[in-house]
């Protein structure tokens, strides 16, 4: 049983879908966008519901669409099925760095979106990802949900260390 600390933050990179084989091997779906990194992985702390455990992870390697992992202490296939369903994550210190300008989604959420002419519009509350590009989506007092697509005439700016994005809306957004 892992014990979070407050300030502990922790990142979801794949979700156990199935087993494979007979030796308590476990099928994950990757949910990230750089599935290599899944490879590389010492550690992972597995998450459903309120059970929590952290478990090392003995060998990883691509299958398909998806990877086989195998833990330690998960030597059949009755064991491994008890964990499904369950999220692997990390904590945020261990994922992988993005180019400038790119950001993880959950970097984005509750951040405050401005305006150039309207100032505060609200705060950045989910992100659909729509194939194109993402929309961002704003929770905003004075204009209800205002739906912002994630491109470079209306993204002005983004400073993860203020809490702000500056944005520069286009006719027919509000």
């Amino acid at each position: 049983m892992v014990i979070l600390k407050p300030g502990d933050e922790l990142v979801s990179v794949g979700k156990i879908v199935g087993t494979y084989g007979y030796k308590g091997i476990l099928k994950v779906l990757p949910l990230t966008d750089f599935p290599e990194r899944l490879e590389k992985l010492k550690k992972v702390k597995l998450f459903k519901g309120e059970q929590t455990e952290e478990i090392l992870i003995e060998s990883v390697k691509p299958y398909k669409d998806l990877y086989l992992f195998k833990f330690t202490n998960i030597d059949n296939k009755e064991t491994a099925r008890q964990y499904g369903n369950f999220l692997l994550k990390i904590e945020e210190s261990e994922i992988y760095p993005l180019p400038k300008g790119y950001f993880y989604h959950f970097e984005l959420k509750g951040l405050a979106v401005f305006d150039n002419e309207r100032g505060f519009l609200g705060e950045l509350t989910d992100i659909l990802e729509t194939g194109a590009n993402d929309v961002y989506v704003v929770n905003s007092e004075k204009y209800g949900e205002i739906l912002l697509p994630a491109i470079k005439d209306v993204i002005v700016d983004i400073n993860l260390e203020e809490k702000k994005m500056q944005v520069k809306l286009l006719p027919g957004l509000i």
